[in-house]
C-alpha cells in the first residue's frame, strides 16, 4: 500500500528524512511504555514506514541513502575507540580484556561452526555472521544497572566488558571481511588475494591512528567547541571517505582514530559533543535498517534465526565462564556474567548491512534478516537477563540496605544543614558585634577628642557615653585569668587621648 508518493526532488528528500525521524520518535513513545530500548522502537518504525506496511518511503530515496550507513557506523566506530585507553587497560591488569576476548570469540566460533556444519551454509556467510555475533549492545544492560542502583566489582566488570565488546566485533568483522572480499572473485583463494586486503586494512589502521594524533594537536584549549566539532567531523568523514573509495571498511580506521585521539589528548569532551550531535543520524540509520527487514524472508530464516539466537547466548555464557576461570575471577562472574551480555543491536545491525553488500543477494538478505529479527528478540529479553544477572550476583542492595543508605544520606544532609545554619548565625553575630564596635569608635572620635573642649573660649563638657560603652564591651571580651587588672579595663586605656587645644 502506497499512501502518497514523494517527488524526486530536494523537497522529496527533505520530506522523506522528516518522515523517518518522526516515525522513529513516535514509536519510542510506545516502546518506552513497554520498557524496551529505543533501538527496538526505531527498527519497528522502519518496518511500519517500509515497503511491507505503509510504504511511505519510496525505493529511490531509501536506495539513495546508503551513505547514511557508512556515516553512522564511522561515528559509532570512532566513539568505540575511546575505550582503548592504554592507562585503563593497564589498570585492569588484562583481566577485563581476557574475559572480553574469551566471550566474544567463543560466541563467534560457536555461531560460525554451527552455520557451516549444521546448516551447510557458505564459509563467507558463516564467518561474517560469527563476527557480528561478537557484538553486545551495552545500552540495555547499562540501563538496567542504573535502574536497580547496582554496584560492586561484578558491575564494574560488566561496564568495562560491554564497552570493549563492540570494538572486538569491529576488528573481527574487518578481518573476516578481508577474507570474504578476497574469495569473492573466484572459488579459490590465493595468498595474494588475502594479503592485499589485509595490507589495505593495515594501511587504513595506520591512517586512522595518524588522523587521531593530528586531531589531538588541532583541538586545544583555545579552540572553541564549535570548531572542535567541525574538525572532528572532518576527520571522521575524511577517513571514512578514503577507506570507502579504496573499497576498505572504514570501521577499523575510524576506531583507530578515536583510540589515538583519546590516548594522545586524554580529552573525553569531544566524544560527549559527538554523542549530542549524532542522534538524528543514528535514528535515520536504525529506521532505514528496519525498512530493509524482509518480512517474507522471516519464514526462510526462521529455524536458522532461532538457532543463531540460542547458539550465540550459549557461546557468550560459556566464553565468559572460561575467561573468568582463566583470570581467577570471582564465582559470581563465572556463574552469572554471561547473562548480562545477551542484548545485541546497534553495531551488529550496521555490520549486517555491510555484510549484505559483500555477499550474494540471497545470502546477504538472509544475513540481514537474521540479525534484525534476532536483534528485536535480544532487546526484549536482554534487560530481563541483565536484571537476573546483577541480582543473582548480589550487586543489587536489599531493601534494608537501601533504607539504611537513604536514612544515612538524610541524616548527613540534616547535619550539614544544621552546621551551615550554625555557621551562618555565628557569622551574622560577629558581623553585628563588629558593626557595633565600629559605631562606638566612630561616635567616640566625633566627640571632639578631649574631655574638655574649648569653643569661643568657653569650656564645654564632652559626652562620655561612647567611651563608657567601649569600656563595657572590652570588659566582656577580656579573658578571665584571675588578675584584677584584666577584669576591668579603664576608660583611660581605651579612650583616645588628644591634646587639649
Amino acid at each position: 500500500m502506497n499512501i502518497f508518493t514523494l517527488p524526486q526532488s530536494a523537497g522529496g528528500v527533505l520530506l522523506g528524512v522528516a518522515i523517518l525521524l518522526t516515525a522513529g520518535f513516535l514509536m519510542t513513545r510506545l516502546t518506552r511504555r513497554l520498557h524496551l530500548p529505543n533501538v527496538t522502537g526505531y527498527i519497528l518504525a522502519g518496518i511500519l514506514v517500509g515497503p511491507y506496511a505503509l510504504n511511505l518511503i519510496p525505493a529511490w530515496l531509501s536506495g539513495g541513502m546508503e551513505f547514511v550507513t557508512d556515516l553512522a557506523l564511522s561515528y559509532i566506530a570512532f566513539s568505540a575507540g575511546r575505550y582503548f585507553r592504554i592507562a585503563d587497560l593497564k589498570r585492569s591488569g588484562g583481566k577485563v580484556l581476557a574475559v572480553t576476548l574469551a566471550e566474544a570469540l567463543c560466541a563467534a566460533v560457536a555461531v560460525t561452526l554451527t552455520m557451516i556444519f549444521v546448516f551447510r551454509l557458505s564459509v563467507p556467510f558463516a564467518l561474517l555472521l560469527g563476527a557480528i555475533g561478537c557484538a553486545t549492545a551495552p545500552a540495555s544492560t547499562i540501563m538496567t544497572i542504573r535502574q536497580y542502583k547496582a554496584k560492586g566489582p561484578f558491575v564494574d566488570t560488566i561496564l568495562q566488558v560491554v564497552a570493549l565488546d563492540d570494538a572486538v566485533s569491529l576488528i573481527a568483522f574487518s578481518v573476516c571481511a578481508a577474507f570474504v572480499q578476497a574469495s569473492s572473485s573466484n572459488g579459490s583463494v590465493t595468498v595474494s588475494q588475502i594479503a592485499f586486503p589485509v595490507l589495505f586494512n593495515l594501511l587504513a589502521l595506520a591512517l586512522g591512528g595518524l588522523s587521531g594524533v593530528v586531531l589531538s594537536r588541532l583541538i586545544h584549549k583555545r579552540r572553541s567547541k564549535d570548531h572542535s566539532l567541525v574538525l572532528a567531523c572532518v576527520t571522521i568523514m575524511g577517513v571514512a571517505g578514503i577507506c570507502t573509495s579504496l573499497n576498505v571498511s572504514p570501521l577499523l580506521a575510524c576506531m583507530a582514530s578515536g583510540a589515538a585521539y583519546i590516548n594522545a589528548s586524554g580529552n573525553k569532551h569531544l566524544f560527549k559533543q559527538l554523542n549530542q550531535f549524532t542522534p538524528p543520524l543514528l535514528v535515520m540509520f536504525f529506521v532505514l535498517s528496519g525498512m530493509r527487514l524482509s518480512i517474507p524472508s522471516l519464514a526462510a530464516a526462521g529455524v536458522i534465526g532461532i538457532v543463531y539466537f540460542l547458539v550465540r547466548i550459549a557461546g557468550k555464557y560459556t566464553g565468559s565462564a572460561l575467561g573468568a576461570a582463566v583470570t581467577h575471577a570471582s564465582p559470581e562472574i563465572r556463574r552469572y556474567f554471561g547473562l548480562a551480555l545477551i542484548p545485541q543491536a546497534g553495531v551488529s545491525i550496521g555490520l549486517a548491512v555491510l555484510g549484505q553488500r559483500m555477499l550474494p543477494a540471497e545470502s546477504g538478505q538472509l544475513l540481514s534478516t537474521i540479525i534484525l529479527s534476532s536483534g528485536l528478540l535480544y532487546e526484549m529479553v536482554g534487560p530481563a537477563c541483565a536484571k537476573a544477572s546483577i541480582k543473582l550476583s548480589g550487586s543489587v542492595p536489599g531493601k534494608a540496605a537501601v533504607d539504611k543508605a537513604a536514612a544515612g544520606k538524610a541524616a548527613a544532609g540534616k547535619a550539614a544543614a544544621e552546621k551551615a545554619a550554625a555557621g551562618k548565625a555565628a557569622a551574622e553575630k560577629a558581623a553585628a558585634e563588629k558593626a557595633a564596635a565600629e559605631k562606638v569608635i566612630a561616635g567616640s572620635s566625633s566627640a571632639s577628642g578631649p574631655d574638655i573642649a574649648k569653643a569661643d573660649g568657653v569650656e564645654q563638657p564632652v559626652h562620655k557615653a561612647g567611651a563608657a560603652a567601649l569600656e563595657e564591651q572590652t570588659r566582656k571580651k577580656a579573658p578571665d585569668t584571675g588578675n584584677d587588672t584584666n577584669d576591668t579595663v579603664s576608660a583611660q586605656q581605651v579612650r583616645p587621648r588628644h591634646a587639649v587645644v
